[in-house]
């Protein structure tokens, strides 16, 4: 089973981004590398469970197992050291990629609280988009009985795209719902 956006993607959005940028070429289209989720937590300094509740989140929301991220320098004031655990991260291509967009963009968005879309400034120059969640309660997987707390993650949806305008098109193609 292909992922739906993939299909649209091949189907709709390429012709469409080569018309509006005349691209010599339909290779030169702009096209979604990777999106990575991460997942700090900081309190797990204190408190080595809850890492672990973050890291089964992570897992549920993106259906794969997630990188547990560590310190790689020591800071007296968080009383951390290097190579403690910190966070979780987990990278996704592919069909679960565009799996993870769909949902991203369909289900999770539109849960968030006062939603008037998301921010249009967040492209970082070379393409890529990156989007804050402050809470993991908007991802259907998520049991919202099971939390104990309601913890934050970063989104980042890297582009092939080489200016943040072909990047802000083609996620506006995939249905980002963009703020205006």
């Amino acid at each position: 089973m292909s992922a739906r956006l993939k299909e649209k993607y091949v189907s709709e959005i390429t012709p469409a981004l080569v018309e509006k940028f005349s691209y010599s070429s339909v290779m030169q289209t702009p096209k979604i590398e990777k999106i990575v989720l991460n997942m700090g937590v900081g309190d797990a300094v204190s408190n080595a469970k809850n890492l672990d509740e973050a890291v089964e989140e992570l897992g549920l929301i993106s259906g794969q197992k997630p990188l547990v991220t560590k310190a790689k320098k020591s800071i007296a004031t968080f009383r951390l050291r290097e190579g403690m655990s910190i966070g979780a991260k987990v990278t996704l291509r592919g069909d679960r990629m565009y799996e993870f967009l769909d949902k991203l963009i369909n289900v999770s968005l539109p849960r968030v609280r006062d939603f008037h879309g998301v921010s249009s400034r967040a492209f970082d120059g070379r393409g890529n988009y990156t989007l804050g969640v402050r809470e993991q309660l908007i991802f259907p997987e998520i049991n919202f009985d099971n939390v104990n707390r309601v913890r934050g993650l970063d989104i980042v949806i890297v582009t092939t795209a080489n200016t943040d305008e072909e990047s802000r098109e083609l996620l506006t193609q995939f249905g980002m719902p963009f703020a205006h």
